[in-house]
């Protein structure tokens, strides 16, 4: 959940860190903080709660000419969002520095144990616990100490440490949580993403689990969990600067809002043709599909919901069972699993703990694991035995747009090839699908023009006490994702149900400020869904609509945005863009951060 950013060289430490820190802050923005170490030894440490740009306030007190420093960002999890909690933590004498992302599980019991030993902790963090720990440990080499000391800690974790002896020197170790080093000419990086990096260098190593990096400028050296040296794979990565830049938007929500005619293009460049769909990257475990007697699908937040309308359609045409379940019961609770089980972990970033907790659940059991995933070289794609990138480039904002978007329509592709691997799409019914998958870009930019309608719509409706997002069929995830939405930006209360439901309990809710939000598509529930909506009306709920293939709304709804007509799979998708406008109009009026709404983060790399 945290960023972290580490340096040695000789550019400018702390504006280094800083502009790092910058490109991470979606992962966290609780505080910030930074830590220099000056030729001499001495390390400088300046520590602010709330946003970087309090940390930014004061980082011009930190001296000049250092030649080495960590940085972070937090995401709160033990301590509340203080100066005092803000990471890097010290021992007790200042000569030990550390940041770190993750929990230590067993902190107390350590903080127990260090007290007993005359210990004096300042924070309410486990972090601080890590420091004194290696204060104890250390014998002259800062490595050795905090090797020693990462077997005595339970949890995950991504820490970096410097020592006031040795100020030329950075540690850096992991376990289940992400950290890259970047490899430059004579000055060496560390960080969360590569993107907080990818300005200086796109020479990245990808740290394993149980990895143990020895940064000096002169070079680095990895070791195993043995203690072992090994020559670490280092990779090239591609960047496209523009990502990480507004570019003119107020917001990159807005920005990448209107990128997903691009994205959704991208996603099915080589994949789908006017012949059907093959995804090429499935070859590798085609005996293991063709052997596969049930699908497991795991996600978290959207691409939980982004993975619902594929599964559907997976098992009415695979004719085998599909489940999605939430990665964070998945791992705990477990089904049978075998062999004979393909399970498909969604996720943009990658790193998502209970996710990646879900696959090593699955891979202990034998089962193959595919994973759809946007971020290349993240833990996510090193585990699993085949992986589908989205291609949906850099996500900067906090809640989920185009990785959203393209995450639901991957999974289709990924549905749609298995069914003719399995042979049960004829090639008729093959070319009918690409076909009209091929128009999805084309659908998706006149979706956002139809969005233009939904400022004054947001403005109408502001007021409410709550809205209720239903559905039936295909368009169910999308009213779950729409009230997700809306709730993470807006911070207004939203429920998505299905709308068969709302007269079990919830239409008590329903009134002249609770307002319906209901996504309509043209299917063969669409009688249903209508006679629910007008039982609403019938409660002096308005109704506002999100409709594709109907051509009179007027008789179910009080507003509607129409999108182009399509079958339900593909226009669920569709509609999930005017949702994405409603809340961003909505948090605007709210005069909420819409980038980074409170309290969340982008990547939750922690249970």
């Amino acid at each position: 959940m945290c960023g972290i950013v580490g340096y040695i060289g000789s550019r400018d430490v702390s504006t280094t860190l800083i502009e790092g820190l910058r490109l991470l802050e979606y992962r966290g923005y609780d505080s910030a903080g930074i830590a220099v170490a000056a030729t001499g030894g001495e390390i400088s440490m300046r520590k602010r709660a709330g946003r970087l740009a309090n940390l930014e306030g004061v980082v011009g007190e930190l001296p000049t000419g250092s030649i080495a420093g960590i940085a972070h960002t937090r995401w709160a999890t033990h301590g509340a969002p203080t100066d005092l909690n803000a990471h890097p933590h010290m021992d007790e004498h200042g000569e030990i520095a550390i940041i770190h992302n993750g929990i230590i599980e067993n902190y107390a019991e350590l903080q127990r144990e260090l007290a007993g030993k005359g210990h004096t902790l300042s924070s309410d963090v486990d972090t601080e616990v890590i420091a004194h720990l290696i204060e104890d440990a250390y014998q002259g080499d800062i490595r050795l100490a905090v090797a020693a000391v990462l077997p005595r800690l339970h949890g995950q974790w991504a820490l970096v440490v410097m020592h006031r002896a040795e100020p030329g020197r950075i540690i850096a170790a992991r376990r289940e949580a992400p950290l890259v080093v970047g490899i430059g000419e004579g000055e060496q990086f560390l960080a969360s993403d590569p993107v907080a990096i990818l300005e200086h260098t796109n020479k990245i190593i990808f740290l394993r689990d149980g990895d143990l990096a020895d940064l000096q400028r002169g070079g680095i050296t990895l070791y195993d969990t043995t203690g072992t040296a090994f020559a670490p794979k280092v990779e090239t990565i591609s960047w496209d600067g523009a990502a990480a830049r507004k570019e003119g938007y107020d917001h990159f929500m807005r920005k990448e809002m209107d990128e997903q005619p691009r994205a959704l293009s991208a996603a099915m460049l080589g994949r789908v043709s006017v012949d059907g769909v093959a995804i090429s990257e499935l070859d590798a475990i085609a005996p293991a599909l063709a052997a596969a007697r049930s699908i497991e699908i795991v996600a978290c937040g959207s691409a939980y919901y982004a993975s619902l309308t594929a599964a559907k359609l997976a098992e009415r045409l695979l004719r085998v069972p599909v489940r999605v379940t939430v990665a964070s019961e998945f791992r705990y609770d477990p089904p049978a699993l075998s062999p004979a089980n393909l399970v498909i972990a969604v996720s943009q970033s990658g790193e998502t703990a209970d996710t990646l907790g879900a696959v090593r659940t699955a891979k202990a059991a034998g089962a193959t694991v595919l994973a759809i995933v946007n971020a290349a070289g993240s833990s996510l794609t090193r585990e699993a035995d085949a992986v589908v990138l989205l291609q949906a480039g850099t996500e900067i904002s906090v809640a989920a747009t185009k990785s959203y978007t393209s995450q639901a329509l991957v999974t289709l592709l990924v549905t749609l090839d298995l069914a003719r691997r399995a042979g049960v799409l004829s090639p008729e019914e093959l070319r009918s699908w690409s076909t009209e998958l091929l128009t999805i870009p084309a659908m998706a930019s006149a979706a956002l023009d139809s969005s233009d309608a939904l400022p004054a719509i947001a403005k109408k409706y502001f007021s409410a006490s709550g809205f209720m997002f239903v559905s039936r069929g295909a368009g169910i995830a999308t009213a779950f994702e729409g009230a997700l939405k809306l709730k993470e930006l807006a911070y207004i209360h939203a429920e998505g149900i299905a709308a068969g439901e709302m007269k079990h309990g919830p239409i008590s809710l329903l009134g002249e400020d609770h307002p319906v939000v209901a996504v309509v598509l043209n299917s063969p529930v669409l009688p249903k869904l209508v006679s629910n909506l007008m039982e609403s009306r019938a409660r002096s709920a308005p109704v506002i609509a999100i409709v594709s293939g109907v051509d009179d709304w007027s008789s179910f709804a009080t507003d509607a945005v129409v999108i182009p007509a399509a079958r339900p799979e593909i226009a669920a998708l569709i509609a999930t863009i005017p949702l994405q406008r409603f809340s961003y109009e909505m948090a605007l009026l709210a005069g909420a951060d819409i980038d980074q709404p409170k309290n969340l983060a982008k990547s939750v790399t922690v249970e």
